[in-house]
């Protein structure tokens, strides 16, 4: 019953020193730091379409719904503060679920030290869905956006992409001390998290700064999950398709000054690989550069949720 789970998670979510109200009442009451912006994100996630209940561990199923948050926070250059929590349980077996998504959930929260202020939760004969709603501060105009990116300057990423499906989907690292330490000690003029695809989002980004970009293909980091992906399917797509679209790696794509993108990749700061891509172009739209330096149209592709009308 509800009130159990109620019970359940007042013994159970831990206090912070940011919380001066935590669950329990209507509304949580939150401490930010002095002088800083609130930055909000929130995401949703379904049974069978995010994870698949049965096939998936729960906690790993936790985990990954607050971490996706926490990637956007990271791709504002945000510090992460407190979560709210609200899930849509199946009504069979929703009391046992909530407790293993919470192993994960709040093992995450503890590492990025979040606050878990609350939430609500529902149930209904349908699959399970959880929405997570991230806080997280910044100083004032020192948020990353989308729409800062100019001509000229170099495209950074994160890591490595492509065949998150085989599982690195579910244990993504979002990459918050990056972030911070970017946020700290580099010129980002313009950033977003890969959520849906390398290509799509990075267009996201071109048209937020009314700009283009062209990529080298032959830069663009492959992750191993991708290599695999593209043996086990063996449907044409090669590792690169996969890198360019396949989306929920959750790395950042940061665009930076062409002198900072050379201080970064040398000095390789943050722990993970760094690698430069690409450059903003004054000419709208994708473009990818063979090893040939010839430049031709690139269509964004990736991952965006089917809605007719």
């Amino acid at each position: 019953m509800e009130n159990d789970l109620l019970r359940w998670f007042a013994a159970n979510l831990p206090s912070h020193e940011r919380l001066v109200v935590g669950a329990g009442d209507d509304a949580a009451v939150i401490r930010l730091a002095d002088g800083q912006q609130l930055v909000a994100t929130t995401d949703m996630l379904m049974d069978g379409v995010d994870f698949r209940v049965g096939e998936h561990d729960a906690a790993r199923i936790g985990h990954k719904a607050l971490a996706v948050n926490l990637s956007d926070l990271a791709a504002m250059g945000a510090r992460p503060v407190a979560a709210l929590v609200s899930l849509c349980l199946p009504q069979v077996g929703g009391e046992l679920l909530t407790k293993q998504l919470y192993q994960g959930l709040l093992a995450t929260a503890a590492k990025y030290d979040v606050a878990i202020a609350g939430g609500d939760t529902n149930s209904w004969p349908g699959p399970l869905v959880i929405s997570v709603t991230a806080l997280g501060e910044v100083a004032p105009q020192r948020a990353w956006r989308r729409s800062g990116a100019q001509a000229g300057d170099r495209i950074l990423v994160t890591g490595r992409f492509g065949g998150s499906i085989l599982g690195r989907h579910l244990d993504a690292v979002p990459r918050v001390t990056e972030a911070l330490w970017l946020a700290e000690h580099a010129d980002v003029h313009a950033a977003i998290d890969v959520s849906d695809g390398l290509s799509l989002d990075l267009s996201r980004v071109c048209e937020a700064s009314r700009c283009g970009a062209v990529l080298d293909l032959g830069s663009i980091p492959i992750s191993p999950d991708a290599e695999q992906l593209a043996r086990e399917r063996n449907d044409g797509a090669t590792p690169l398709d996969h890198a360019l679209a396949d989306g929920e790696d959750f790395e950042l794509v940061l665009v930076v000054p062409p002198s900072e993108a050379e201080r970064l990749v040398a000095l390789q700061p943050l722990g993970v690989p760094l690698t430069a891509i690409g450059t903003i172009s004054d000419q709208p739209g994708l473009w990818s550069r063979g090893s040939d330096g010839k430049e031709q149209p690139l269509a964004p592709r990736g991952w965006e949720h089917r809605i007719e009308s």
